[in-house]
């Protein structure tokens, strides 16, 4: 079982220090928009939010959203009431499950019910928790491509917050969320334990468990930023150059240990780019034509652009594979390193400046400020160490089948599902998006 609770807070400490008793006009004077996409997903947490609102300081009500936006109208929503929120420690579990891992074949039976009945368990034998489920009614996501390779699941969303006053105060947070990650998944490896799975069926992996901060369910981010090499795409584009180089292992070994946080990146990609002097363009072009999107990448990048998002690509990896890979996403913007080539070969030599992990956190900083939004509204997704500067800086940074330091840093991990695992992330189930 894969669990993340979010211990991100560097981009949100000034949130815990704000005065929580602001007066309500103040509170609801920054909106921002969100387009008609967002309309199901939001009154699915806010509705269930609601049913808590004695919990939450006075001032903090979210009765006034203006959801009746038509078809090519936006909604609105409060970004000061959903930044007080961010400092109160109320949080949203989510917990994806294969379906093969409740409903296997080969035993037929249905351990939906003994699931739902572990989580209320849970809240039984924690009284100082609320544990409010979101209602849901769809489980699967349309795949309208027909090969997207969605994985069929169950989702299964709660909020969680605190019955006691003593405990709903900012400076709990940050203990509460320890805690929570803890109990929480310590009680559903119980249960995982019961279950009949496999190696086959993905064994721990089965089972994504993501415990964030419920304002990041509620702010309408804008942007979302991806890594390509084994995060868009299932390649490391820079090991395959190296097979057609017949230098495969000394790549691989370097690109390996770059990718744990082992050695500095700048260093191990300049001794990867020297060893490929010498590549053709004609293998450039075939290695191009091998590479194969990740799982889930259509439906998340379409869904994604249908919500209003403006996406972008940043790889470490190379323009001329990255672009291409754009296009066939439909992504909008892409940053990625120069590979130099002359006289139709890879000449060896690096183009500066090197999109590293400090120069993928600058562009997604850039992107902001140029989009006239803070980095609160930007999400980031990747696999590799040279992620984390610029998931740490973003409201959500999701690891996907990543490497364990970064499942360990990032506010979320992804390994039960496809790429289609962000939109759970975000606290979507399938029917927020029919």
């Amino acid at each position: 079982m894969t669990k993340n609770t979010t211990t991100n807070y560097q981009n949100n400490a000034i949130l815990a220090s704000q005065d929580t008793s602001i007066s309500l006009s103040t509170a609801t004077a920054n909106f921002a928009s969100f387009g008609s996409g967002m309309t199901a997903h939001l009154k699915a947490w806010i509705s269930a939010l609601q049913k808590a609102n004695d919990l939450l300081p006075s001032h903090l009500r979210f009765d006034d959203i203006d959801f009746e936006a038509g078809a090519h109208e936006s909604g609105k929503i409060s970004l000061s009431l959903i930044e007080q929120l961010e400092a109160l420690p109320v949080f949203a579990l989510s917990v994806v499950v294969q379906k093969q891992a409740l409903l296997p074949v080969e035993s037929g039976e249905d351990k939906k019910a003994a699931f739902e009945a572990h989580i209320a368990e849970w809240a039984t034998q924690n009284p100082l928790w609320q544990i409010i489920k979101v209602v849901r009614s769809t489980d699967t996501l349309q795949d309208r491509t027909g090969s997207d390779r969605l994985t069929p699941v169950l989702t299964y969303r709660y909020i969680l917050m605190p019955t006691d006053t003593a405990t709903m105060q900012p400076g709990k947070k940050a203990a509460a969320a320890r805690l929570l990650d803890d109990g929480i998944t310590s009680h559903l490896r119980q249960f995982i334990e019961t279950l009949p799975i496999t190696d086959k069926l993905g064994g721990d992996a089965a089972i994504d468990c993501h415990i964030v901060s419920l304002a990041k369910m509620l702010r309408p981010h804008r942007v979302a930023v991806f890594d390509m090499d084994s995060t868009l795409i299932e390649q490391e584009v820079i090991v395959e150059l190296a097979k057609q180089a017949n230098i495969g292992d000394q790549v691989s070994e370097i690109t390996e240990a770059a990718m744990r946080g082992e050695i500095d990146f700048d260093t191990s990609f300049s001794e990867r780019v020297a060893l490929l002097e010498g590549v053709s363009k004609e293998a450039l072009d075939q290695i191009q034509q091998q590479l194969t999107l990740s799982a889930g990448a259509r439906t998340l990048i379409a869904t994604l652009k249908s919500l209003g998002y403006h996406t972008v690509l940043v790889s470490g990896g190379f323009t001329y594979f990255a672009e291409r890979i754009a296009k066939e996403l439909g992504i909008d913007e892409v940053h990625a390193n120069e590979l130099d080539i002359e006289n139709g070969v890879v000449t060896g030599n690096v183009s500066l400046p090197i999109v590293n992990g400090e120069r993928k956190a600058a562009l997604v900083q850039q992107i902001a400020e140029r989009m006239n939004i803070t980095t609160a509204q930007v999400i980031c997704v990747g696999d590799g160490a040279n992620d984390l500067p610029m998931m740490a800086i973003a409201d959500l940074g999701v690891a996907y089948h990543a490497k364990p330091i970064v499942r360990a840093r990032a506010d979320a991990a992804i390994n039960a599902t496809g790429l289609e695992g962000v939109l759970y992330v975000l606290g979507y189930a399938a029917q927020d998006l029919l």
